[in-house]
């Protein structure tokens, strides 16, 4: 507990170190994760950075739960066709880019030159989705849906990251890949995610108009249900028959419960953002801890992130062909570019499935320096896009987005 106790008490002096400063908050809590975890002074224990790890996807599931109950049906009506447009395209047009230009500058086989394009491009929900609410919650670009558009976009985008992967890490380790299967299993784990959420949403306003308990028990009652919705869809048993977007399961439940039992949803919206308070902290120093420096080889780092610009400049250039013909103004579509950028959730539990491929024997035809190679990318990705994104997110969102 006294570990505990250190983390939280290290996050709010670097959020508030970074506010002060004029710089997001949460780079300061996850620059006191970097601090405090192997990179620096290695001070969390083991078994703490795990439990943290857990705490993860607790802290993901109340942002995208409290992100569902913001979303209205007018809204998401008007904003329909560039929001999924924004959840495929975007991470497409990167991840291609990324593997193109690794190919050719970090001279990488074709098969692991895929598998880091697509851990590269997915955006990460845990900076992405935080800011896009506070700005939903202070009127910016709320009259457009803006903040809307891109929270069900990255929804979206790292289920087609992963999946995208999965293929490449297939053809790496030899096994054959049925495309039908890979192009059917996206839009049918999207379906069948929101498909869950929604009906979990009616069973939950079901129950909560039958039996009348206090709201604390009810947060209770839907975080318990939703982490088993979350960890269920992550059984290998059913994530390789087919990839259920469970993230966004979880933001359908809270649009149905706004839709159909708005009181309730507004009280539970309060709940939970008292909740985001401590599962933010816990979020972010996450990552910091997973961000080992140390795993990065000097010299890769000036071609690194060459690559990881050009692949950030595909992806803008992505986001520009999804809102193509949008009732959007020139400096909200270059918003949308920027809050787009930040990598650091996939990037970071992600960075070295390829290297534990490899060493476990999985995957023969790649060597180990390899898998180094991509680990390091994944943290370098972190290091360069999340301070970049959050930034930007910050310095544009006031300044182009019109207030409602």
């Amino acid at each position: 507990m006294v570990d505990v106790a250190f983390i939280i008490l290290f996050a709010l002096i670097g959020n508030i170190i970074f506010k002060r400063i004029g710089l997001p908050g949460i780079l300061g809590m996850i620059a006191a994760g970097i601090i405090l975890g192997p990179s620096v002074l290695n001070l969390i224990d083991p078994e703490i950075r795990a439990v943290l790890k857990e705490f993860k996807t607790i802290a993901l599931i109340v942002i995208l739960f409290r992100a569902g109950l913001g979303i209205d049906r007018a809204t998401l009506n008007r904003i329909g066709g560039p929001a999924i447009r924004m959840g495929f395209i975007p991470v497409v047009v990167e991840g291609a880019a990324v593997a193109a230009v690794s190919y050719w500058l970090l001279d990488l086989p074709l098969h692991a030159a895929g598998m880091l394009g697509f851990i590269i491009a997915a955006v990460s929900p845990a900076i992405v989705v935080p800011s896009m609410l506070e700005l939903r919650e202070k009127g910016l670009g709320k009259e457009k849906g803006i903040p809307t558009l891109i929270l069900a976009g990255a929804s979206l985008d790292d289920i087609i990251a992963i999946t995208i992967f999965g293929v490449f890490a297939s053809l790496a380790a030899g096994a054959a890949t049925n495309w039908t299967y890979v192009f059917l299993s996206v839009p049918a784990g999207i379906l069948a995610g929101a498909g869950i959420g929604v009906v979990i949403g009616f069973i939950s306003i079901w129950f909560f108009k039958k039996y009348h308990i206090r709201d604390t028990m009810k947060v209770i009652i839907f975080m318990i249900v939703a982490v088993i919705f979350y960890d269920t869809a992550e059984l290998p048993a059913i994530k390789n028959y087919i990839p259920i977007a469970a993230l966004l399961g979880v933001m359908a439940i809270g649009f149905i419960l706004l839709e159909k039992y708005d009181v309730l949803a507004n009280r539970m919206a309060t709940k939970f953002s008292k909740i985001w308070v401590l599962a933010e902290i816990l979020l972010f120093v996450y990552i910091g801890t997973e961000v080992q420096i140390s795993k990065i080889d000097h010299s890769l780092i000036g071609v690194g992130v060459v690559i990881l610009l050009l692949g950030l400049i595909a992806r803008s250039l992505g986001v520009w062909i999804s809102l193509f013909g949008s009732e959007l103004t020139m400096k909200e579509k270059i918003f949308c570019m920027i809050a787009y950028w930040p990598k650091a959730t996939v990037q970071a539990a992600m960075g070295a499935v390829p290297l534990t491929m490899i060493m476990s024997g999985n995957i023969t035809s790649l060597s180990e320096e390899i898998g180094q190679v991509i680990l390091a990318m994944a943290v370098l990705s972190i290091i360069v896009t999340a301070p970049l994104g959050a930034i930007g997110i910050k310095l544009t969102g006031p300044r182009f987005l019109k207030r409602d």
